[in-house]
């Protein structure tokens, strides 16, 4: 998996946590931003942003998910069970996915930008 997303498994919950102060994570911010202006791309609007993508996209990885979404990164949060561990190893593989490629990403900001409602 990729080093800025990592999957924590605790007594409680399940966690994924996406370190959006990475270089390539921020590298990719910044080509959002350049699409949408709204775009600035803490962890607050990559929670807006995967939020969006999932209720269009992945609508099923937002079952039993919470967010916590600071400003230097973005955090899930699922329970312990083995389906919800499938959900939050799906959202960890899917957000690297996204961050290593790139322009799926860009086309959907470029595609749906104005219709998602940045923090």
């Amino acid at each position: 998996m990729a080093d800025f997303v990592r999957l924590i498994e605790s007594d409680d919950c399940i966690s994924v946590t996406f370190y959006i102060e990475d270089e390539q994570v921020t590298a990719l911010g910044e080509r959002l931003a350049e699409i949408c202006e709204d775009a600035y791309m803490n962890g607050y609007n990559w929670d807006v942003l995967l939020s969006f993508y999932l209720r269009k996209n992945m609508r099923a990885l937002m079952n039993g998910m919470e967010t916590d979404p600071e400003a230097g990164l973005y955090a899930a949060y699922y329970g312990t069970d083995d389906e919800s561990r499938a959900r939050a190893q799906a959202l960890a593989d899917l957000i690297a996915e996204l961050v290593t490629e790139g322009e799926e990403l860009c086309e959907f900001v470029s595609q749906y930008g104005d219709e998602i409602e940045w923090d």
